[in-house]
């Protein structure tokens, strides 16, 4: 059975969205777009909520957010209990936020990174698994 990955965001990372979708299929990855549908101009809590409370739910281990700077949806994403979205801008950072941080969604700034980029950082960030360790007892003292 392939993973199911949940994606979305706002129009800004529209393209990079639609690009994603496509090459996450052909890997055998099972992906639910929780939009935008267009790249007309939206307000992305409309998108990103949804998305989160499906992860949240457990019907998806992890999901890709994407807007302009990445900062919106991050931002938005944080606001549940147990979301950890971190905004990434290089394979580094993708790798870390999954192994440090537990991160359960990576934020991508679709208009400061390139799409090569985008794909390998998404790729890294779905294919690196969380140490536990030190870090676990980090992790668990996040929620309020």
């Amino acid at each position: 059975m392939s993973e199911k990955i949940a994606i979305g965001g706002d129009h800004a990372g529209f393209a990079y969205k639609q690009q994603l979708i496509d090459r996450l299929e052909q890997q055998g990855y099972e992906v639910k777009d929780f939009g935008p549908y267009t790249d007309a101009s939206v307000d992305y809590p409309d998108y990103v909520h949804p998305l989160c409370e499906a992860v949240e739910s457990g019907e998806f281990r992890l999901g890709i957010i994407l807007c302009g700077s990445g900062n919106g949806v991050a931002i938005t994403a944080n606001k549940h209990q147990f979301i950890r979205a971190a905004i990434c801008w290089n394979e580094e950072l993708a790798v870390l936020a999954r192994q440090h941080n537990d991160a359960n969604l990576i934020s991508i700034p679709s208009r400061f990174v390139s799409f090569e980029l985008t794909e390998k950082m998404v790729l890294r960030f779905l294919t690196t698994d969380f140490e536990g360790g030190r870090h676990a007892r980090r992790v668990n003292k996040i929620p309020c």
